[in-house]
């Protein structure tokens, strides 16, 4: 079988981490060798560069110097991490990836949609995922979530209004791609999301070995 390139994405807060360490479970049992990274992240540049994007302290940042970091670290993460997984058969879970930057920056920053998806292309190569799931939740519900849980970082003390744009962006993101991407509602429990994250993977595995 082919490798399976699996991204879940959703406003800051919607609960993808944990719908990750189940999926992950999931797939292990079932035999899959399975590739869990994130974004920005997966590798050692591609960290460091998360590092930059995300302190706080660097409130200074212009907009597209962001967009540009993102597209940069997911260049390294697609040429180190992505690509040969994907070649040597194995299923990649992605926590973000191309469509985080086409809302994020694209959207709530107001730095087009199309242009963020254009430098993308390149950051990817045409890299595209199999199935992204989307955890739609209101943006207060998600930002209450983080408040609760950790420290925030600087995209995530952003003012209510930007991250209603998010969940704006990613309404439209799934509108547009609704073959590529699944929208499942992040406000039900735990346990309902995970049974329906299962079905739709479910169906992806019995279309690849078709």
């Amino acid at each position: 079988m082919k490798g399976i390139f699996i991204t879940l994405e959703g406003p800051d807060g919607s609960g993808k981490t944990t719908q990750i360490k189940y999926l992950n479970e999931y797939l292990t049992k079932k035999g899959f060798e399975v590739v869990l990274t994130r974004e920005p992240g997966g590798t050692v540049i591609s960290e460091r560069i998360r590092q930059i994007i995300l302190d706080i302290n660097h409130k200074e940042m212009s907009d597209m110097t962001e967009a540009l970091l993102y597209a940069a670290a997911r260049a390294q993460h697609v040429d180190q991490v992505i690509k040969k997984s994907l070649d040597e058969g194995k299923i990649v879970i992605c926590d973000r990836f191309v469509d985080s930057s086409v809302t994020y920056q694209g959207l709530a920053r107001g730095l087009g949609m199309e242009l963020i998806e254009s430098i993308n292309k390149f950051a990817t190569n045409g890299i595209t995922p199999d199935i992204t799931i989307l955890l739609d939740i209101q943006a207060e519900q998600g930002i209450k979530r983080k408040k609760s849980q950790a420290e925030l970082d600087r995209l995530e003390v952003e003012k209510l209004e930007f991250h209603k744009k998010v969940c704006e962006g990613y309404k439209i993101l799934a509108q547009n791609n609704k073959d590529r991407i699944k929208t499942i509602d992040g406000s039900k429990s735990i346990e309902e999301i995970k049974n329906q994250v299962i079905k739709l993977i479910d169906d992806i595995l019995n279309k690849a070995r078709d």
